[in-house]
């Protein structure tokens, strides 16, 4: 850390100089430009000449399909605009492969494409991108996989089992897309001004993101387990449906304390929503008691799908603290930073 005093030139404007060592390595010299991105009580400096788009090479000979797919998506999520893939010569699969990440990658298509080489390129610009509406497209999509899972189970019906896991995919490819903006807001300050939310709420919308990712999961679990499944039992058939009912009733209760602007009223559902996931506990364990007179077979099912819909609701409760973390009150610095706590 490097301490430099602020001084007054001209009569009224403020000045402060740069450390030397940063500024040689940074390319910053005489003449050049700054941008300023305040944030609070900080002020953060960068060079205004960055180029926006950050380009990468990666060599795939020898990849595996699995390997190759793993790292197109940690390069996206890293926050590259141009992938290039080389080879002395890109296989079949491997092209199969990279055409199937790429439909995973929000704004992600083949631009150039030879035996040798492959260029992905972001189309999208990320600033048209809003981090809430994201989440709350994964919360939607989440939510009516888990709606069709657990009512083809009870109701019988395959015909909205189908389709679920080609939703899950939908969910992990905005899960991606929440993944690239939050990794960009903690690198640029430039990406943090262009979707206008602070980073510790850009981190909280992440958080809250990962629990519904997981539940689109749980879903797709639960909608595969009641395929298998030789009949449903008359007398588990009501439980069954209440615990479904109350795991979904704690993910919307903690969404809404999550997302409500007044923070007395957040810390409130949040509040009652852990302790509504702590009940839910006594109820899964008493559906579990049912399933011991239930078919083995049938019963280790039903087992996973209890525990589906139990971890559901865990989700939820690590949604309300999510929330709880957002409306307390946080530490400041400079002249303010006292503040009186109610």
């Amino acid at each position: 850390m490097e301490v430099r005093k602020v001084q007054i030139t001209g009569g009224s404007t403020f000045t402060v100089s740069l450390p030397k060592e940063w500024a040689t390595e940074t390319g910053i010299e005489a003449g050049s430009e700054l941008a300023f991105y305040p944030e609070g009580d900080t002020l953060v400096a960068t060079p205004s000449n960055v180029p926006s788009e950050a380009s990468t090479t990666l060599a795939v000979e020898e990849v595996s399909p699995q390997e190759l797919e793993s790292r197109l998506v940690t390069l996206y999520i890293n926050g590259f605009d141009e992938i290039v893939l080389e080879a002395d010569r890109i296989t079949t699969g491997q092209r199969r492969t990279i055409r199937t990440a790429t439909t995973g990658l929000v704004g992600f298509e083949v631009s150039v494409e030879t035996e040798e080489r492959m260029v992905l390129q972001d189309f999208l610009d990320s600033s048209e991108l809003s981090l809430h509406d994201t989440v709350m497209q994964m919360r939607l999509l989440a939510f009516s996989m888990l709606d069709d899972a657990t009512e083809g189970l009870l109701e019988g019906d395959s015909d909205r089992i189908d389709g679920i896991a080609a939703r899950d995919d939908d969910v992990d490819r905005l899960w991606y897309v929440t993944s690239r903006l939050f990794r960009a807001v903690l690198r640029d300050p430039r990406a943090a001004a262009a979707v206008d939310i602070g980073r510790e709420t850009c981190f909280d919308y992440r958080t809250c993101a990962r629990q519904i990712e997981r539940i689109a999961d749980h879903s797709v679990k639960i909608a595969g387990h009641s395929a298998d499944l030789t009949e449903l039992p008359a007398d588990v058939h009501e439980p069954l449906g209440s615990l479904k009912s109350e795991s979904r009733g704690i993910v919307e209760n903690a969404m809404d304390a999550f997302l409500v602007e007044d923070r007395d009223r957040a810390t409130e559902l949040a509040t009652a929503t852990l302790a509504r996931a702590a009940e839910m506990d006594a109820r899964t364990r008493t559906i579990d008691e049912q399933l011991r007179a239930v078919d083995p077979a049938d019963a280790q099912l039903l087992g996973l799908i209890v525990d589906s819909l139990s971890r559901i609701g865990d989700y939820g409760a690590n949604i309300a603290e999510t929330a709880l973390q957002k409306a307390a009150p946080t530490p400041e610095s400079g002249p303010n930073a006292e503040r009186t706590l109610r």
